[in-house]
């Protein structure tokens, strides 16, 4: 049967979080704390990145934008332009990255995209995100490609509505209980897990138990399913 499969994009289809952990390792190094360890200084990061994700969103420029506030709060010396144009380049040089697929994604999504709808579905800054979704070469396995600055329960009702979807035949595929799994389920569409190690500590918490959640070793283990 064609179903719908929503899939994600960071940490799903490519690398992506592994480049903000290195920039955020830079930051540690630079900021040279005497006392505060990188766990301790990524927690008052966090509280910073809550709080303005809320505001100005995703992406490496606002990510950049919350390491330049991390530092202005625990610099042990004076701070200059210097100081913040360096670790706001911490941030910025994400977006030289090339784009790495994961393993699987390239032998994977052409075999799903005859046989099914598909639709990236993926948050975040949408000129960063369009940027990579070129760069990758999978825009033409899509149907299309919906960059939304939230993937809440909401936003997958939305997307639902806006293109006529089945719920029943749907599923979101993706690495994020937060953003992927949960607000899916949520929403009253199935769910695949397929785990990434790396994924960004704000987007953990725990899966919501459901028997439309499904979860996958890889992404070509989607093969199994659809």
């Amino acid at each position: 049967m064609r179903q719908h499969l929503l899939i994600d994009a960071d940490d799903t289809l490519w690398e992506n979080n592994v480049y903000f952990e290195q920039a955020f390792a830079q930051f540690c190094d630079y900021l040279n704390h005497s006392s505060l360890t990188p766990d301790e200084i990524r927690s008052i990061l966090d509280e910073i990145e809550i709080v303005n994700n809320k505001i100005h969103g995703y992406g490496a420029v606002n990510f950049g934008r919350n390491l330049s506030q991390c530092y202005l709060r625990l610099a042990e010396r004076a701070v200059d332009e210097h100081d913040l144009a360096k670790v706001t380049a911490f941030a910025h040089q994400i977006l030289a990255q090339e784009i790495e697929l994961m393993p699987g994604v390239s032998e994977t999504l052409p075999f799903l995209a005859e046989r099914h709808d598909l639709i990236l579905f993926t948050k975040g800054e949408p000129a960063e995100q369009n940027r990579k979704i070129d760069l990758s070469g999978l825009r033409p396995f899509f149907r299309e490609c919906v960059v939304t600055k939230e993937k809440n329960r909401a936003a997958y009702l939305n997307i639902v509505e806006t293109w006529q979807l089945n719920p029943a035949g749907t599923w979101m595929i993706g690495n994020s209980p937060k953003s992927d799994i949960n607000p899916a389920l949520a929403a009253g569409l199935g769910a695949v897990y397929v785990p990434h190690e790396r994924t960004w500590t704000l987007e953990r918490e725990e899966l919501t138990s459901s028997p439309r959640l499904l979860r996958v070793e890889n992404f070509a283990g989607l093969l199994q399913i659809f």
